[in-house]
């Protein structure tokens, strides 16, 4: 299979500017500018690239929401403050191929109409920011980023922006609040950014996945693109695996690929006591699959949903048969209870409630009382809130009680 987003791993300075060109890189982007906009969206929407953040929304229908006739600037902002548990893959991109990004940066703005790029790494990201930074720098003195880039009439500047280590500002509209200096609370919508987005002008925000993949469907076609992936999930995908795995690490493969293979093949099969107990398949917010489920389920959108789970971010967390799946929720609870920014009652008291009740279930035993309190906690905090943070825990603790009840029951306090 042709690596759409990771041929240059592992060719040395990667990150550089000469290794990118070199390796056919910002040849996409000089076609562009034979087209127009509307051509550049219609192609990527022909692609059929979804979101890789996590909600999997079309990155071409995202980008045609934009007016044409505002009247106001137009921005597009990268999401790169990657805080999802089990996720790793966009540090990867910013560390070993940054100039992929930019290139792909180039095209979208153009496509959208924009001026000017964000960045907005996370906080804890030190070598990825510098690596990025310095790839900007490098663009910004070849001419490709700047006044008149490549020599045409098309100006365009790209700020990095570093956060300062808050999970909520992965959020988009949280991603905003933070860019225009305030606290990282998000934003009711609608209104909807591609209206009213950073400094209340028209925007689009993509993670650094998403972007990546536009110089290949541009420099490549639509259809090259097509070739891998199923139809509604088309293309190929990057899957960070950390856990009970033999060879854990961030692997590119084509949407659609059973995760019995993925894990046996690439991921060189179940580590620890080697027998598979379950797999978290896209962050940890996302519901948990046994090992019955992950065997028969393939690392697709639609495929992970008839499981009643989702793709998610692609964070592939793997756990062999002697994890204690009390212990594990209780850790997962505490993240999350210490990363809600408090904006919304139900998220800010429900999750420290969770977290409170787990906590003591794990050290000082529970009983089934505490169960059915957890589940209507859950039932209160799911789609009452402003953003998904709620869901993002509620969702993990039901399916971690549904299915492994016996894990719970260890810990009921003897009568």
């Amino acid at each position: 299979m042709t690596k759409v987003l990771t041929n240059r791993f592992g060719l040395k300075d990667s990150h550089t500017l000469p290794v990118y060109e070199s390796t056919g890189g910002y040849v996409a982007v000089k076609k562009i500018f034979s087209m127009q906009p509307a051509e550049v969206i219609t192609e990527v929407v022909k692609s059929g690239l979804r979101g890789r953040g996590g909600a999997g929304f079309p990155a071409g229908t995202k980008w045609g929401y934009i007016p044409k006739d505002s009247p106001k600037p137009k921005y597009l902002c990268i999401n790169a403050d990657e805080s999802e548990p089990g996720t790793f893959k966009d540090r990867y991109l910013l560390e070993l191929d940054p100039h992929q990004l930019i290139e792909g940066i180039i095209i979208t703005c153009f496509a959208i109409g924009s001026n000017c790029c964000y960045i907005y790494c996370r906080g804890e990201f030190d070598l990825a920011t510098k690596r990025i930074g310095a790839a900007v720098a490098e663009a910004y003195a070849k001419g490709y980023l700047g006044k008149g880039i490549f020599g045409k009439g098309y100006n365009l500047d790209v700020t990095v922006h570093r956060g300062a280590g808050a999970y909520i500002c992965g959020e988009e509209t949280a991603l905003l609040e933070s860019l225009e200096g305030k606290r990282g609370h998000p934003r009711i919508k609608p209104p909807f950014p591609a209206l009213v987005g950073l400094f209340g002008c028209p925007t689009v925000i993509n993670n650094v996945e998403t972007i990546s993949a536009v110089p290949f469907i541009l420099g490549q076609g639509a259809d090259s693109y097509r070739k891998w992936g199923t139809e509604k999930s088309p293309g190929t995908k990057l899957f960070s695996v950390s856990g009970h795995v033999k060879k854990p690490g961030v692997y590119e493969v084509p949407l659609g690929y059973p995760l019995k293979d993925f894990l046996l093949n690439e991921c060189g099969g179940i580590s620890g006591t080697g027998r598979l107990k379950a797999v978290i398949p896209g962050g940890s917010s996302v519901p948990i699959l046994t090992a019955e489920e992950a065997w028969s389920a393939n690392l697709d959108y639609e495929s992970l949903a008839a499981k009643g789970t989702m793709l998610g971010s692609g964070g592939v967390i793997v756990m062999d048969d002697s994890v204690d799946m009390a212990w594990a929720l209780k850790n997962l609870s505490l993240f999350y209870s210490h990363e809600s920014c408090g904006q919304c009652t139900p998220c800010r008291e429900g999750t420290g409630w969770i977290n409170k009740i787990l906590q003591r279930f794990y050290r000082e035993g529970g009983t089934p009382e505490d169960l059915g309190l957890l589940n209507e906690i859950c039932d209160n905090m799911v789609g009452k809130t402003i953003c998904v943070l709620a869901d993002a825990l509620a969702m993990p603790v039901r399916s971690y009680l549904q299915k492994f009840p016996e894990d719970f029951a260890r810990h009921f306090r003897k009568a």
